[in-house]
Parts: structure tokens; sequence; C-alpha cells
């Protein structure tokens, strides 16, 4: 008999990520999806960032009395119940109504931070309003300082413990697919247009009663008329800064006084700088593939990093992590957390704050399994020394 995957709709039957990511793609318009799955060019970058992960396998111990596992970690001091966080994303409000809300509340479910993305659906002070919800705020460097500042000043008065400054995205990637499912920005093609109008679940849930979500955290940055997602798409790409560098992260520093982290830096000088900069956490990030094709993947430069800047300040990495195997390869290299992106989107998207709540789940069960399989009953027992390379070089 023929393996086949879950083939149906319901998320609870879902036994990994990728039974989600099906389901997801069951769900939504095609476009839609495409927005989630997609990467840059001709998505090497995308692919990589799946394969490296089988570079390194495990040398488990077997005789260790593996006890109850403790799966805690302690993020800016405080107790975090996993080794993760929800990370930006953005126009979460099309996979699902209100689904940064949905987001935060699972992440809450959890004990994980959520990250709120810039262009999100969801304006940061009615993510605040939850309570129980740990959030973290996530912007762009714009042309306008002024915006940049007003945003600073709005997380301050919103009591964001932390502010993620994303550096990858300078330059909009090419995001081709994505790309050829419009005619003009957010107007699709007539073929993905028919294809909406086989979702109805879909569009009752994102379309009624208000249509189109739009982006809540840019309204002083977009003129009168165009601050719908329609009119917005095309003005955000113009306004990222280009010129973005270390003096305006000084800048940031200077003016935000709370927790600083910088999403997006891969190169291990550049880490160096940036613990020897004042900043309290890196995220190695290539944005998940959907910027610069090509790239490196944050496995490859984990370890590296990790040996120059020692415990200066936390070290977390996202990029192409779909199950728990890949998350303790990298929590053994020294990453103090992984961020999520597609892996708890897909989630949303199956089944809203119950299906990310049910990725989540997935990933703690796999987690827990791997850390006792390994030997081990607790996190911080792991070391580079329960991995292995799967092809070792020969001089």
């Amino acid at each position: 008999m023929k393996r086949q995957r879950y083939s149906g709709r319901n998320y609870k039957k879902a036994l990994n990520i990728s039974d989600l990511e099906c389901i997801a793609k069951r769900r939504l318009p095609n476009f839609v999806f495409e927005y989630v799955y997609g990467g840059s060019d001709d998505e090497h970058t995308l692919r990589h960032n799946r394969s490296v992960f089988d570079r390194y396998q495990f040398e488990p111990r077997t005789l260790t009395r593996v006890g109850p596992r403790n799966l805690s970690t302690t993020l800016f001091g405080q107790q975090s119940g996993l080794p993760l966080v929800i990370g930006p994303t953005g126009f979460n409000g099309m996979l699902s109504q209100d689904g940064d809300k949905k987001l935060a509340k699972a992440a809450r479910q959890y004990g994980i931070p959520f990250v709120l993305s810039n262009v999100s659906t969801t304006a940061l002070e009615d993510i605040v309003t939850l309570e129980g919800v740990t959030t973290w705020m996530q912007i762009y460097f714009y042309r306008d300082r002024a915006f940049v500042k007003s945003l600073i000043e709005r997380c301050k008065k919103a009591d964001i413990e932390a502010i993620v400054i994303t550096t990858d995205s300078a330059i909009y990637g090419n995001r081709e697919w994505d790309i050829r499912n419009f005619r003009r920005p957010m107007k699709p093609t007539i073929a993905n247009l028919l294809h909406l109008m086989s979702k109805p679940g879909w569009m009752l849930d994102v379309l009624y009663p208000n249509g189109l979500p739009t982006f809540k955290n840019l309204d002083e940055l977009l003129p009168p008329g165009k601050r719908s997602a329609q009119g917005a798409s095309a003005i955000i790409g113009q306004q990222l800064d280009p010129s973005l560098n270390w003096e305006d992260i000084a800048w940031l520093r200077d003016l935000w006084p709370g927790k600083l982290i910088i999403k997006g830096i891969l190169a291990p000088e550049e880490a160096e700088k940036a613990s020897q900069a004042g900043v309290d956490a890196i995220v190695l990030s290539n944005h998940g593939g959907r910027q610069l094709n090509h790239s490196l993947s944050p496995m490859d430069t984990l370890a590296d990093v990790k040996a120059r800047i020692g415990n200066r300040c936390h070290l977390f990495v996202d990029s192409g992590f779909r199950r728990g195997t890949d998350i303790v390869k990298a929590l053994a290299l020294g990453a103090d957390a992984v961020w999520l992106g597609r892996a708890t989107l897909y989630g949303l998207a199956a089944g809203g704050q119950e299906g990310v709540e049910h990725a989540l789940g997935i990933l703690r069960s796999e987690i827990d399994r791997t850390v006792g399989l390994l030997g081990y009953s607790a996190l911080d027992e792991l070391t580079p020394e329960c991995l292995k390379p799967a092809h070792p070089l020969t001089l």
C-alpha cells in the first residue's frame, strides 16, 4: 500500500508541521499561501535552510538515567516554558482574522515570547492589552527617521520589553513566485481570483465583515488613502532605507532603554561587533530564504558566532526550523532559543489559535523526545559533543 500523508482538513490530526502546511495550503487562496511559503529568486536559500540540518547527526548516550525532561530556559532573566519564540511575521490577518492576537495567545499558553511585526494587522497597543503575553516589537529602519522615533516612543508607552531591529530587509528581496500571482500590487490574477472563490471558509473568516485587513502600525508613515494593504505594499518597499549602518544602531541604542535585539546577521565578525555595541541579543537569520538567494543558513555560522560572542548577549536563530530535532541541533551548537515563522503560521492558517497551539505542542513533544533519546534530562546538558558531521571531510 502506498504511503500517503494526511489529506484532510482537521488540524488536530496533523502529526507534524508538514501536515499543517498541507492543511494550510488546502484552506488558503493560492496567492495567500504563496506569500507564506515562497522564497526569493529560484529559492536556493529556501531549500538550503532545510537541507542544512542533514549535515549533523546525533550521537546519543543510552545509560544515563534519563528522568522527566526540563524544557524551560531563561530569556532576559525570565523563565520561558520552551526554547522557542514566535518570531515577527507580517500580514497575519490574511491567514486568519486577528491572526496576530491568535499567535500571541498561543505563545502565552506555552509561556514563550511573541514578537509583533512592524507590518502587522494588529496595533501594538492592542497586543500589550492581552494579559500575560510577553510581547516584543519588531521594526524596520525607514527613510523617515521621525517615524522610526515615533514607533520607539509608542513602544516605551506600551511597556514593550524588547525591540527587534531587522537588518536584512533594507533592500526588498525578489520573490518571483509571489509576484507571479498578481497583475499589480495586491491585485491577484484572474486565475487566482477564481481560485479564491473556491475558499468560502477563508473568505468568511478573513474578509467578513470588514474586508482585507490593513497595516495597523504604519498610519503615520502612509499618506491618506494609502493605508489599505493595496496602497501600502508598494510604499513600504520604497520607504526601507538601504543606507542602514552601525551609526543607526547606535542612534537606536541611545533612544531605546529596553532590550535591543538585532535580527538578520549571519557573519561571525558582524555578530561579534553587535555584541560589543550594547545589543542584548542577536538573531542569526536569512529571513526565511525570502531575501538573498544562495545565502548561508544560520546553522552554517552558528557555532562560529557562539565561539566569538560567548555569553555577552543572547544568541537566537531562525530560518527553516520544522522539527524538534532541528531545534535541538541549534541548541546544541549554542543557540539560546529558536524563533519560529512558517511553522506557527501553518498552524494559524490550519486552525487559528488552536492550530498554533497544536504546532507548538508538536514541536514540544519532538524536542522532549529528542532530548530524552540523546540521554539528557535538561536543555543545558546539550553541547556540540552530541552532534557529529553527517559526512566527515577527508583530507
